[in-house]
């Protein structure tokens, strides 16, 4: 998938673990798991907002796009 998460980074930044994040945000820590990982097949502007306002970051800080090399030989 080319879209990266960069939550843990963000979270190491902010001296923060996932349990306390999933306190402040109200979202549960397997949810936070799952986006974490990147097997999050989507995330609510809300939950993205609630993470930015207590990692004190931007939405580009935890999302990346990161396009796929071509597979076709081309």
């Amino acid at each position: 998938m080319p879209i990266l998460i960069n939550l843990d980074l963000m979270l190491v930044r902010r001296k923060m673990s996932l349990t306390e994040l999933a306190g402040r945000v109200g979202v549960t820590i397997a949810n936070l798991s799952v986006l974490k990982t990147g097997k999050a097949r989507a995330v609510r502007f809300s939950t993205l907002e609630a993470i930015c306002r207590e990692l004190d970051c931007q939405p580009g800080d935890i999302l990346e796009y990161a396009p796929e090399e071509s597979q076709s030989g081309d």
